[in-house]
């Protein structure tokens, strides 16, 4: 089997993969199903990108719609942009105005009329067999590469605006999303960079390593989208959104602030009251052994209003309230690991009684405080 047959099985294998993947994704019954669709989409449309691969000869009449599938590329960054704002944040919802998304795509192919929409069947079969001689491939291209990374630096800041939002309003250790989104956007931006790499040996002599070159990429392409998949389905408590209308804390803070010495003397006073309240129901009541717990559910049982209370954590004490909470677990679970008369608890048991529900989270929240893990500090005790 030559190259360009295998490239051709290994084309039609990816693309009848994504479309099992797509359909899955369409039918399968979850809460987020906008962010599930917005990815079937992304699949389909690459499913349709990977049709280029196939060795055939394209029908003339329907040289069009070759084309639109040259460009369908451009469709598939805005997808998993929205797909990203769809899983980090659980109120977003699709507008009219996410139609700008499109533009790229549309720009293409008002480029591509005069050349070739609006000229006869011959001549856009010729313009397709020479189209990677073509001005039009070199402004494609540059497109692109425009397009590709400013959805990742874009879904980059997404993610930091998210952390921080969570970080300062929720305390679920398990709930990874960021993580996750975070390696999932790096895997796309250097796999992206190897494939313009490899583009750029279609200009050269290098013809045999560019086919390998793209042998190499649809099967990666195929890799990436099965272990994405198989990700959300084996973690679902990977995609738990947040609202994107929580404020971060600094957003309050100019209010707090008072030209008056007088002033600011009698906040700090009731700063340090309002400190002292909130420590002493953490102790006493340890709301902090809900694994759910946010930082509006705790505003609510305190009774002060949830924007006093995250400028009180987030600012005057200078912790996130994802820290803030997970002190007081980790050191309820050091008081057990030194407790002999419960010694008999596992380091699995002792996790989820003071609040945990992953033991990689526990492990690692542990190590943060005590440089050493459970079960060593355990036996050093």
């Amino acid at each position: 089997m030559d190259k360009l047959s295998f490239l051709d099985s290994i084309a039609h294998i990816a693309v009848f993969v994504s479309l099992l993947l797509a359909l899955f994704l369409l039918t399968v019954k979850t809460e987020n199903k906008l962010a599930n669709r917005l990815f079937a989409w992304f699949i389909i449309f690459s499913a349709i990108d990977f049709t280029g691969l196939f060795t055939y000869s394209f029908p003339q009449k329907y040289a069009d719609l070759e084309l639109i599938r040259s460009t369908i590329c451009l469709l598939e960054m805005p997808l998993i942009y929205l797909y990203v704002l769809a899983v980090c944040y659980n109120n977003f919802r699709l507008k009219w105005k996410h139609l700008i998304y499109t533009l790229p795509f549309v720009v293409m192919n008002l480029v591509l009329v005069p050349r070739f929409y609006l000229k006869s069947g011959i001549e856009k079969e010729q313009f397709i067999a020479n189209f990677s001689q073509m001005p039009e491939i070199y402004f494609f291209q540059i497109l692109i590469e425009f397009q590709y990374w400013f959805y990742i630096i874009s879904i980059f800041l997404v993610l930091k605006k998210y952390r921080k939002i969570y970080l300062e309003n929720y305390t679920n250790p398990s709930s990874s999303t960021y993580k996750w989104l975070f390696q999932m956007n790096w895997v796309f931006a250097v796999m992206h960079s190897i494939t313009a790499s490899k583009n750029l040996l279609r200009y050269t002599s290098s013809r045999e390593i560019f086919l390998w070159g793209n042998v190499f990429m649809v099967c990666a392409a195929l890799f990436v989208i099965c272990w994405f998949v198989m990700k959300a389905l084996k973690h679902p408590e990977l995609f738990r959104g947040i609202n994107s209308n929580i404020q971060l804390a600094k957003d309050f803070l100019p209010q707090e602030r008072d030209a008056t010495d007088k002033i600011i003397s009698n906040q700090d006073e009731v700063t340090s009251s309002k400190i002292l309240a909130l420590k002493k129901y953490m102790t006493e009541k340890e709301p902090y052994l809900d694994p759910s717990l946010t930082i509006q559910e705790l505003s609510n049982q305190i009774d002060i209003p949830v924007r006093d209370l995250s400028v009180l954590i987030n600012h005057h004490m200078d912790q996130h309230f994802f820290d803030f909470v997970n002190e007081y677990r980790i050191q309820k679970a050091m008081n057990i690991l030194k407790d002999q008369s419960k010694s008999q608890l596992t380091v699995l048991e002792i996790l989820y009684e003071v609040g945990f529900n992953s033991k990689s989270s526990f492990n690692t929240s542990f190590k943060k405080y005590t440089n050493l893990t459970p079960t060593a500090y355990r036996n050093a005790s």
